[in-house]
């Protein structure tokens, strides 16, 4: 007997529905448009089922007339709203071992910064008001002291981005006026973009010398003219040249610009207070250097190296400063107060010495093998009930977020081998909270390095449900 083709008769209408108590209760919580949506969902997908289903025996065609029924539909139907409903931004465990991760949202803040940013965001805040005085002040003094203490500047800004500031200081201080780049610098930075077309919009005039792989002082020097505006460095810090290259230093950059008249800009990207060496990383360029070495104004980022939210920020002389804090386009770049109060309180762990201890980007650095390789048996060690095929093998974790690309930390893995490391590594990232891991030659690698210390035990609970081939109790649609 076709028994879909009764059931499909005997689906209820959207009317009926909407007259049920269950679906009434959906009324009441969500309102009548969102549980009218939700009850079209709910019996198309019904309505594909049984279009599925053909001819059944006479038990399978019990499960299908329950599926049927106002109740089952009302289920359906919330489910539907929660998961359309819930919020699609959420936290991850980022077990793939690169701690500046671009894609799942850089740097990890730390709880000072978080409660800081609370603090300002539950409520109202002193941004632009100076309460010695009484009167209006501006969101840029609560960051500039300490700014200026840690790099050596005069003075300093904050905006949305590293791009935004450079867009920033190029419109303010060149517009229409040439800035000369080498070409071996003419990066391309996430999402496409590059920055000849960052300049582009700045309305500043690029000017590119040297070569791919060799830029000498001598190329910015012939390249002056009285329309110059400056010479600007950027840093490379996203991919690295090796071989037959070279690039003029700093210094020797801020002697030939100053020699001519124009100014020296330096765009570090990332940008770091701390020196990576001591990580045992390559010597990332430090802000403090650039402007030790005379940069007129230097550009770095929040939520890389310094490991704070994202900011675009601006160190470099008073002058030049006030220029760019004059200019119409730092209102459509400006942070709010959130941004401000991370930012303080991330730079205040710099001010006091305690940065590699409060910052967990410096903390993941820093995490010594022993520690790295107890917290991988650990996991492991929590594996034993789902017979997993795991084991403690040697790797590497990166720094990401475009710092450091050819640098790579010794770090303990823990591979796992199964049937399909994809398939795994889908069902990881399904779960909730969801699981980014490495897949490498058919196994599923976890680096514990980027996984913060109070969620190794929901990493086990996660890897078990995954390994065991189920889905997390969460609904569908949430994750």
């Amino acid at each position: 007997m076709v028994w879909s083709d009764e059931l499909l008769r005997a689906l209820p209408s959207i009317d009926r529905l909407m007259q049920d108590a269950a679906f009434g209760a959906l009324v009441a919580r969500y309102g009548r448009e969102p549980a009218l949506d939700a009850a079209r969902a709910a019996t198309g997908s019904a309505r594909a089922k049984l279009l599925a289903a053909g001819s059944q025996d006479e038990a399978s065609a019990a499960t299908l007339v329950e599926m049927i029924s106002p109740d089952c539909l009302a289920k359906a139907a919330a489910a539907w709203l929660e998961a359309r409903l819930a919020p699609t931004l959420r936290p991850v465990i980022n077990a793939s071992g690169v701690v500046l991760h671009t894609n799942l949202g850089r740097a990890p803040l730390g709880s000072a910064v978080l409660e800081a940013m609370a603090a300002v965001g539950s409520g109202y805040s002193n941004l632009e008001y100076d309460l010695e005085q009484g009167r209006r002040g501006s969101r840029y003094v609560h960051a500039e002291a300490l700014l200026c203490r840690l790099t050596g500047a005069e003075a300093a800004v904050l905006v949305n981005n590293n791009a935004g500031a450079v867009l920033l200081v190029l419109a303010a201080l060149a517009a229409g006026k040439r800035v000369i780049v080498s070409r071996g610098q003419l990066v391309e930075i996430g999402g496409g973009f590059r920055i000849p077309d960052v300049m582009a919009q700045s309305g500043a005039l690029l000017y590119e010398v040297g070569t791919t792989n060799r830029t000498y002082v001598r190329d910015y020097v012939h390249a002056i003219d009285e329309n110059t505006a400056g010479v600007m460095r950027v840093h490379s810090s996203n991919f690295y040249q090796a071989g037959f290259v070279h690039q003029p230093t700093l210094s020797e950059l801020v002697e030939a610009a100053h020699d001519h008249g124009v100014l020296m800009i330096d765009d570090l990207g990332s940008g770091t207070l701390l020196d990576t060496a001591q990580f045992g990383l390559a010597h990332e360029p430090m802000v403090q250097e650039s402007i030790a070495a005379g940069a007129d104004v230097v550009t770095f980022s929040g939520d890389k190296l310094l490991g704070g939210p994202q900011a675009g920020i601006i160190v470099g002389r008073a002058e030049l400063v006030a220029r760019i804090r004059q200019h119409p386009l730092i209102r459509a770049l400006r942070v709010d107060k959130t941004t401000v109060a991370g930012i303080q309180a991330n730079l205040l762990h710099y001010a006091r010495g305690e940065a590699e201890q409060n910052i967990p980007i410096w903390q993941m650095l820093a995490t010594s093998l022993s520690t790295l390789r107890r917290r991988a048996e650990r996991l492991i060690a929590g594996l034993a009930e789902v017979k997993a095929l795991a084991e403690l093998i040697e790797g590497r974790s990166m720094v990401g977020g475009g710092a450091l690309p050819e640098q790579s930390l010794p770090t303990w893995l823990v591979s796992l081998t199964v049937d399909s490391a994809d398939a795994l590594a889908a069902r990881l990232r399904a779960g909730s909270p969801a699981v980014v891991a490495r897949v490498h030659e058919g196994r599923l690698l976890v680096d514990p390095r980027t996984v913060l210390a109070d969620q190794d035990d929901t990493l086990i609970q996660q890897l078990c449900l995954a390994l065991r081939g189920e889905a997390d109790d969460a609904t569908p649609g949430t994750r």
